[in-house]
C-alpha cells in the first residue's frame, strides 16, 4: 500500500510541475506564431530581469509618428548564457527587430525572434 501511496505523490508532483511551466510558456495565447513583424527604432531601456526582459523601441510608424513597441525577449539567464549583459543595448542604439506580434495589434507588442544592431553589426538569433 505504501508504494502506491509514493507513486500517487510522485505523480501528482510531476503533473502539477509539468502544468505550471506549460501555462507559463504559451506564447501563442499572447503572441501570433505564425506570423512576423519587423520593427527599426531607437532603443528607449533595457528591463534586464526574470522572467523575461524586455526592450523598449521607439519606431517610426508610415506616417512618422513615433510608435512605442515593447519587445518580450528571453529570460535574464538565458541571455547571460548567450553572452547579452544589461549594457548590451542602450538607450539611442539603432536597431532592427524581427519578431511575432501580440494578438492585438494596437499593443505594440512582440516577441523577439531575431535583433539586430546595424552600426556594428550585433546580432541576437
Amino acid at each position: 500500500m505504501r508504494r502506491y501511496t509514493v507513486l500517487a505523490l510522485l505523480a501528482a508532483a510531476v503533473v502539477s510541475t509539468g502544468g505550471r511551466a506549460v501555462a507559463h510558456h504559451a506564447f501563442a495565447s499572447t503572441y501570433m506564431e505564425d506570423r512576423q513583424v519587423s520593427v527599426e527604432g531607437d532603443v528607449i531601456q533595457l528591463v534586464y530581469r526574470n522572467p523575461h526582459a524586455l526592450l523598449h523601441v521607439v519606431a517610426r510608424d508610415r506616417a512618422r509618428q513615433g510608435q512605442k513597441w515593447t519587445v518580450e525577449w528571453e529570460s535574464r539567464g538565458a541571455l547571460d548564457h548567450q553572452g547579452v549583459t544589461p549594457i548590451t543595448l542602450k538607450a539611442g542604439d539603432r536597431v532592427v527587430i524581427t519578431g511575432n506580434p501580440s494578438r492585438d495589434s494596437a499593443d505594440h507588442w512582440m516577441r523577439a525572434q531575431r535583433i539586430v544592431r546595424p552600426s556594428d553589426g550585433w546580432r541576437w538569433i
